[in-house]
């Protein structure tokens, strides 16, 4: 059912304005572009405050915004786990743990760091599969997008979604990473400012807090639309055991976007010291923490506004429902600006490292070695406009589900937990050879698709998309480990000189101390500030168990 909005001249004229800062900022970055280095990486140059809130913004795409209202629809208080149990501790632990790996060994992308531990096989292996998971979200970002460009214009989704896509190519074309960042920073703000209003207006509607409580426990989720633990070792709305929430989701599913996502990994990467990269996660997972708050709570005041969800209805128009119907003009055309700003930054994170990760690690690596810096960042541009032609096409795929983050949770459980189970097992485990890299993730990958088919063709029950996307993550990790350890005992390790700085306790020799005035005090320890978002999101859990 589409949602039209009843948007006037003001309101374009705000829409109007910000797409001419978001140009200009593309226009102002390409002065700065006269490397690859400038290009994919914004030359290692940025503060931590810039690299952090850039970190939390790409992940607050309109996938998150419209996908997250969806799940507050569908699953009720519950969709909060993804923010303080699937979100901060992987967060903090990247910070805390991984970045120094990363960073210090100068790489450009994760893949590159694969390469590096294991092989070019396990490079390669994980670039390709990389590059596809970029590519078909960037499309359930253009999907998101032309939901709102149909709702604003009433354009059907084909024109919707091809105009959403040049307006991105534009800026990330021009200045590369550095354009995408800035705009990323002045795009989370625009994000908060169109959403705030909304969960206001949408609290005042339904009769405050206590209000939305009463409504959701007379609708379809009850009394455990309310709560986040309670029920989750029997009935509750996800049909989720605890068992897979904090091992599915909290550990694999969580761990395996946050810390090997080269899409947010990227972020830190452009920071301009260690500690900078180290504190850009931990920086942004305090906004993550109150998120919920403009995401999931909407979705629940949706749920007891409208009707027909599931069935006439589409999970995805919470937001344009609730931006209908109680928003005045004005506000409207800074709401709509948000969810546009929502989509481009979720689409720049996605472009920006298919670009690098396809000009770096395929390209580079394995096509056309050794030529001139001038030439690979020719092929970063032309990657950049390939990968959004291609999400073009991919947006129709994300266009057949009517809750986008159903599909988006079940591509991350086969491209990202797997992925996870190699890294920290070579992290940490110096005997992991060169072949049990390759070996152990491409075994994880398939068995996250044998899973996910045995759920759809009905040999396997899992109660829930979501629930089937948490426990296909589980049975990935697993195989991955399994396989791992097989290939080892069989197989020859790098010498020990090979790895130093790529594993737990070699440090490489040749590491530099690259610490700045400033770096020692309190308020710039990743541990202390890490730490301190653990104990808030534990706290908040105690609100609403």
């Amino acid at each position: 059912m589409a949602v039209r909005l009843d948007v006037n001249l003001l309101d374009y004229v705000l829409i109007a304005i910000y797409f001419a800062t978001v140009l200009g900022i593309g226009l102002a970055a390409r002065k700065r572009i006269s490397s690859s280095l400038d290009f994919f990486l914004a030359g290692r140059g940025l503060p931590a405050w810039v690299t952090g809130l850039a970190f939390v913004s790409a992940n607050l795409g309109a996938i998150e915004i419209l996908g997250m209202a969806a799940n507050g629809v569908q699953y009720g208080a519950m969709t909060v786990h993804y923010y303080w149990i699937g979100a901060v501790p992987a967060m903090v632990f990247l910070g805390i743990v991984m970045m120094p790996f990363y960073y210090r060994s100068k790489v450009r992308s994760v893949p590159e760091f694969l390469r590096r531990r294991f092989n070019g096989a396990t490079q390669l292996l994980n670039a390709i599969t990389f590059a596809v998971a970029q590519v078909l979200i960037a499309g359930v970002n253009l999907y998101a997008l032309a939901i709102v460009m149909e709702a604003l214009l009433g354009w059907p989704l084909p024109v919707s979604v091809v105009v959403s896509a040049v307006i991105v190519l534009a800026y990330i074309t021009l200045g590369g990473l550095s354009s995408a960042i800035y705009n990323e920073v002045l795009q989370f703000f625009v994000i908060l400012a169109g959403l705030i209003p909304l969960t206001v207006l949408g609290l005042i509607k339904v009769g405050g807090v206590s209000g939305l409580a009463d409504k959701v426990r007379q609708s379809s989720l009850g009394e455990g639309g309310l709560h986040t633990w309670a029920g989750t070792a029997g009935e509750n709305p996800m049909q989720a055991h605890w068992i897979g929430i904090v091992f599915g989701l909290g550990f694999v599913l969580s761990f395996g976007y946050w810390t090997t996502n080269f899409a947010e990994v990227q972020r830190a990467l452009s920071a301009r010291n260690t500690n900078a990269s180290r504190l850009t996660p931990i920086i942004a997972a305090y906004p993550k923490l109150f998120i919920p708050l403009v995401t999931v709570l909407p979705g629940m005041i949706a749920l007891v506004l409208f009707n027909g969800w599931g069935e006439g209805q589409d999970y995805n128009n919470a937001i344009p429902l609730l931006m209908r119907d109680l928003l005045p003009n004005g506000v409207l055309g800074v709401a709509v600006t948000g969810l546009l700003a929502s989509f481009m930054a979720g689409m720049a994170a996605n472009i920006s490292g298919f670009n690098t990760v396809f000009t770096n690690d395929i390209w580079q690596a394995h096509v056309r070695k050794e030529r001139d810096d001038g030439y690979y960042l020719r092929v970063g541009r032309i990657a950049t406009v390939a990968g959004v032609a291609l999400g073009v096409g991919t947006a129709f795929i994300a266009a057949g589900y009517t809750n986008i983050m159903n599909y988006l949770q079940a591509l991350f459980s086969f491209f990202n937990a797997p992925l996870f189970a190699t890294f920290i097992i070579g992290l940490f485990w110096r005997r992991m050879t060169p072949w049990a890299g390759f070996w152990g993730l491409l075994a994880g990958t398939a068995a996250a698709f044998v899973s996910y088919i045995a759920y759809k063709a009905g040999i396997v029950n899992f109660g829930t998309e979501l629930n089937a996307s948490f426990w296909g993550a589980g049975v990935a990790f697993v195989v991955d480990v399994i396989v791992s350890v097989a290939v080892t005992l069989v197989t020859t390790a790098k010498p020990v000189e090979e790895l130093r700085g790529l594993v737990y306790g070699l440090t490489a020799v040749d590491a530099e101390d690259d610490a700045l005035a400033g770096d020692a005090r309190w308020y710039r320890s990743p541990v202390l500030l890490g730490t301190g978002a653990i104990v808030l999101a534990a706290v908040m859990y105690g609100v609403i168990l």
